[in-house]
């Protein structure tokens, strides 16, 4: 079985004492399924675009070049949906990173109403694309304080304002809202079913970025033009993002199947707790960042003892899960200052997108869209109006 990162196990003496006592994967709980093989790049090939990063929004961008008739190649320094795209919570949420009231607040009632219709056109794509990997099961922001709940009542009313389904919420989860129109994903599944088809090369770290050119160990790719969709590590690539965006761990784990609890995504203190319940009755969730938030602004992508500590906290005190953690795993994601994610050309030939402030999987696939169509001459804009 072939896995998103080499299988390394958990035991009591890699952390604090009692974090954890059996044995668990660092694999992702997206990625405990056989995968058909894909090549290394080892030879020098020319193409019209390279696009590098091979999650959901790179393999979108290699859909959307194909589609044009335009010659693409793909690669990525690990597997498909090695990063982020393969280690996030599975969440399909209309909108941006802020809730809708304060993207109204920043941005002008205008441009964040067409922004977040952009984005449920985009769950609808992806639905539709990859169907066997969507689950459109609604979110809900669940509130314990009230000071969370009074946020809750102007994301309500700003959701409203501009056309949009939205409700309040009393049940099981706890109190807040109900967002209807979004869902849950498989993330690697879909990315393996968007990358059947395409020409993609895993293993294979990018060392140089030109205009023209990428090279790797194996071999150079000579390109007209270069799309750089990785979200974690972006500026680590492209230096000329340093302080543009930054690399933040989000952190997860997953149990054995336990009784159902939910349906839907659920999200909690604004973000900063959610989980989902897969079909089998597995629990996947994350959060806890706050609790080591300095420690969190690292481009390290391993479980630590005190975030995984809280999110386990979060399981058995405030779920009252009781099932064991299967697995434990990590992601290097991309965060900004304000928020929005960079979209636009870092330099002549080198288009970006990434910075989706963990909101990547729907974000992502629009951002990937806009600066595919962009390197080609044509309106990016469509797919993202703040295209630079």
């Amino acid at each position: 079985m072939r896995s998103a990162a080499a299988p390394r196990s958990l035991v009591a003496a890699d952390c604090v004492s009692g974090w954890q006592s059996a044995v668990v994967s660092t694999t992702p709980v997206w990625d405990d399924q056989p995968r058909p093989p894909t090549p290394r790049l080892d030879h020098d090939l020319t193409t019209d675009v390279c696009v590098i990063g091979l999650g959901g929004s790179g393999l979108t961008a290699l859909h959307v070049l194909r589609d044009h008739d335009v010659r693409a190649i793909g690669v990525d320094a690990g597997l498909i949906a090695a990063g982020a795209a393969g280690r996030n919570g599975g969440f399909l949420l209309a909108g941006l990173a802020r809730p809708h009231h304060r993207v109204v607040e920043q941005l002008g009632r205008e441009t964040a109403g067409r922004l977040h219709q952009l984005t449920l056109d985009e769950i609808d794509r992806i639905t539709k694309t990859t169907p066997d990997a969507v689950r459109r099961t609604g979110s809900l922001r669940i509130e314990d304080e009230a000071a969370g709940r009074a946020d809750c009542v102007r994301q309500r009313e700003a959701l409203l304002a501009n056309g949009f389904a939205v409700l309040d919420y009393d049940g099981p989860e706890g109190r807040g809202l109900l967002l209807s129109d979004d869902g849950v994903l498989q993330p690697v599944r879909r990315c393996v079913e968007l990358a059947a088809g395409l020409e993609v090369f895993e293993n294979s770290p990018v060392m140089a970025i030109e205009s023209n050119r990428v090279e790797t160990p194996g071999g150079t790719i000579r390109c007209e033009q270069v799309l750089v969709t990785v979200d974690g590590r972006l500026e680590q690539l492209l230096p000329e993002l340093s302080g543009r965006v930054r690399t933040v761990r989000l952190q997860m784990l997953a149990t054995a199947p336990t009784a159902v609890l939910t349906s839907r995504a659920v999200y909690l203190r604004d973000g900063y707790d959610y989980y989902q319940q897969l079909p089998d009755g597995r629990l996947a969730a994350g959060g806890c960042r706050d609790l080591a938030a300095l420690q969190e602004e690292t481009s390290d992508a391993e479980p630590t003892a005190p975030v995984q500590q809280g999110i386990e906290r979060f399981l058995r005190e405030r779920l009252r899960v009781t099932a064991p953690v299967t697995h434990r795993w990590a992601a290097s994601v991309g965060y900004t200052d304000d928020g929005l994610p960079y979209v636009g050309e870092v330099r002549p030939g080198v288009w970006a997108a990434g910075g989706y402030c963990g909101t990547g999987n729907v974000v992502g696939a629009l951002c990937a869209r806009a600066i595919a169509l962009a390197a080609i001459g044509q309106d990016g804009s469509r797919y993202w109006p703040l295209l630079s």
